[in-house]
């Protein structure tokens, strides 16, 4: 008999996409389109994401999977949303956006991370809620509202995570995944709630926000008019996922302790631990810690700008050459020049902090320095910098690291994989599967309806295939 299947709804930055797995974790069908944010009538400069076309955007991918799910018999007996972490809207007592979703992309909210010490401190914000200092973060967003916007904040019912808007148009049903909440700052680690002492300071009340569902958890059933939209079956159970680096590392196959690396535009460095010091954690830049796709488990980690560096290098200086060339092109180039790049070295930090402290530059370079030099030092220099953030995640972890599993659109550049294997001294293990967020939310799903006993029986039944680049001695 043909395998059931579940299909996962997959919001991106840059694609939406619907893609059905089977219950050996196989990729039966696979649908997807463009995704990009819009600028506001207010200031242009200003992103938010248009949940209308992004749920048209769902209903022609699932359009796109439909022929070839009943060409081949496929039953589909579950439907999940993933999806990017800390966006959201308020809506109101009937659910309707009260203002558009404002994107992780959008640039207002940094002024309001600069000037947080108005309601909290930074370092006690990140002891509470583990999560670091980043302008993206829901809490940002809701003080922004609150000082810009404290009308529609009044009239709020609900705030609902991206995630959560998108289950409440297919279910009808309110909800906040447990994996959305934890990447807000506003969630308690050691309470295991949304922070009241947090709300209470922002002025946000903590009814705002619906009850936690956990991952595999049916939230509702498929309604008629989504279901035609989407043209899947009427009453379908829909069930829990949320933010997609947590079913990313439960998806890669990897154990508790294990470092997993999600390497895109950026890089975050994460493992799956059963406690975590978030006093310790606030020592490091760049850190963070979200709640595990299982309960009572955390994911503590770094991150840090990578092929957003690599996309600069390649934009600079190999303009005008076609997309389906490019990057062939820069890694011959990168590949003829050896290891220590001829002396030239790169900083690679290009996002500048408040008043312009921090950027990046190249050192050593010379008149015999070539395009291919700028991209192996930036290569280098990311490698380097994986070193150590990997050092400090096992000091906050308290494990040593015998290998790192390498996920995401940077695991496939094979020469970038070798130098970071040469870089860490231990092997790199990429992930042959390309779906491992869409994986490891299916597998959730199969447990919550009852296919398997547990997430961790469903993750068994997947046969893994690694590319394991092993370190050269330099």
């Amino acid at each position: 008999m043909p395998a059931d299947v579940v299909v996962v709804l997959d919001c991106g930055a840059t694609n939406v996409r619907a893609i059905a797995v089977d219950t050996a974790g196989k990729v039966v069908a696979k649908s997807s389109t463009p995704n990009a944010t819009q600028s506001t009538f207010e200031d242009p400069s200003w992103h938010i994401w248009s949940l209308d076309e992004i749920l048209g955007k769902f209903a022609q991918c699932c359009t796109g999977i439909a022929s070839d799910l009943a060409a081949s018999q496929r039953r589909i007996i579950g439907l999940t949303v993933t999806t990017f972490g800390v966006d959201g809207a308020l809506v109101d007592a009937e659910g309707n956006l009260l203002y558009p979703i404002i994107s992780w992309k959008c640039p207002r909210t940094i002024g309001v991370m600069n000037g947080i010490r108005r309601y909290f401190d930074p370092a006690e914000l990140q002891r509470i809620t583990g999560v670091g200092h980043f302008s993206f973060n829901t809490i940002y967003k809701l003080i922004w509202l609150k000082e810009n916007r404290p009308d529609l904040v009044d009239k709020a019912a609900h705030w609902l995570f991206i995630s959560s808007l998108i289950n409440y148009r297919l279910t009808g049903v309110l909800s906040t995944d447990r994996t959305m909440a934890g990447t807000s700052q506003l969630f308690d680690l050691a309470k295991n709630r949304f922070s009241e002492e947090i709300l209470t300071r922002i002025g946000i009340p903590v009814s705002l926000f619906p009850p936690l569902v956990n991952p595999g958890e049916v939230i509702g059933s498929l309604q008629e008019e989504a279901a035609q939209r989407l043209c899947l079956p009427t009453g379908l159970p829909v069930c829990s996922a949320g933010h997609d680096t947590q079913f990313a590392q439960f998806g890669s196959g990897a154990a508790m302790n294990q470092p997993v690396l999600s390497s895109g535009t950026w890089e975050i460095l994460m493992a799956r631990t059963a406690q975590v010091d978030t006093v310790s954690l606030s020592n490091f830049r760049e850190s963070t810690c979200e709640l595990d796709s299982a309960a009572g488990f955390y994911n503590p980690g770094l991150q840090w700008l990578a092929s957003g560096v690599v996309e600069w290098v390649k934009d600079t200086c190999w303009k005008g050459v076609s997309s389906g060339e490019v990057y062939d092109q820069m890694i011959t180039e990168a590949a003829s020049i050896p290891s220590g790049c001829d002396g030239v070295t790169m900083v690679p930090d290009l996002l500048m902090g408040p008043g312009g402290v921090g950027g990046g530059a190249f050192n050593g370079l010379s008149i015999a320095s070539s395009r291919g030099h700028l991209y192996r030092a930036a290569l280098e220099a990311l490698s380097l910098k994986l070193v150590n953030q990997l050092h400090e995640l096992e000091r906050i972890c308290g494990f040593k690291a015998d290998q790192l599993i390498l996920v995401g659109g940077g695991s496939k550049n094979r020469l970038w994989n070798q130098i970071k294997a040469d870089a860490l001294q231990i092997p790199v293990r990429v992930v042959a599967e390309n779906e491992i967020t869409v994986l490891g939310a299916a597998l959730y799903v199969f447990f919550g309806l009852g296919t398997y006993k547990s997430a961790d029986e469903a993750r068994a039944a997947v046969h893994y295939h690694y590319q394991v680049f092993e370190p050269r001695r330099l």
